[in-house]
């Protein structure tokens, strides 16, 4: 099993400001180090608790770009956020590694990039499946994504993923995790609201929803009590 990612510490000492997000926010200050034992790591919490602005200031400080199309931006800018990457260090086991971030609300930029790139060098889209993703549906372009993608020595950012992929993907999506993890070459930190996803076995869950972040057992998350309460008596969860 092979962690390239050991940790990465929040130098929140060295914060710029504490009035505006994500410096604001009490999780990022009372956190020291979040480590990763495992080849797959989750991290949960309610919309707003900042899970997917740590993952992409994350990809930044390691060095993963994330391939967004020009002028694909929210209406109101908070320049904080880009600054956040500034204010973690990431522990290495053996120096650097490639990798990827994917984002499910950005997933389309880069199919359109990567058709741009196959009309000078059609190569290029053999490293994720040997066909156009835009030509596919987004769940299928998602998983000839996954299944390719992950082949390669890495660590892989993902946020959200389960957006578009129905319960039989989000299975499938198990499986190419298992795979690529137990072959000892890739690495995965994930964002995600799915007890699909997070029942991985053996994976580490953070839980952003108290604070300091801290690791959470599969079985006491919300999400998955939720999910079981509703099934065991869906008709009284419809009164």
């Amino acid at each position: 099993m092979t962690l390239h990612l050991k940790s990465i510490s929040f130098l929140n000492e060295k914060y710029p400001e504490t009035e505006n997000y994500p410096f604001n926010l009490p999780i990022f200050h009372q956190t020291r180090r979040l480590t990763f034992d495992t080849p797959v790591t989750f991290f949960i919490g309610e919309n707003g608790s900042g899970k997917s602005t740590l993952l992409e200031a994350l990809s930044h400080a390691c060095g993963i770009h994330i391939w967004r199309a020009a002028g694909n931006t929210r209406c109101r800018h908070n320049p904080f956020e880009e600054l956040f990457y500034k204010y973690l260090r990431p522990e290495w086991s053996a120096g650097p590694v490639p990798g990827s971030f994917f984002g499910s609300d950005i997933f389309k930029d880069f199919t359109s990039f990567l058709d741009d790139w196959a009309t000078t060098d059609p190569g290029y889209l053999k490293y994720f499946g040997g066909k156009s993703l835009v030509t596919q549906s987004h769940g299928q372009s998602m998983m000839s994504f996954f299944r390719n993608r992950y082949q390669v020595k890495g660590l892989y950012l993902m946020d959200e993923p389960e957006t578009a992929l129905s319960p039989r993907s989000q299975l499938e999506l198990l499986d190419v995790l298992n795979t690529n993890s137990q072959a000892g070459h890739a690495q995965f930190i994930i964002v995600t609201h799915s007890p699909i996803l997070m029942a991985f076995d053996g994976a580490t869950i953070y839980n952003f929803d108290r604070s300091p972040i801290r690791p959470i057992a599969y079985e006491q998350t919300e999400h998955y009590q939720i999910y079981k309460n509703f099934l065991l008596d869906r008709k009284n969860h419809q009164k």
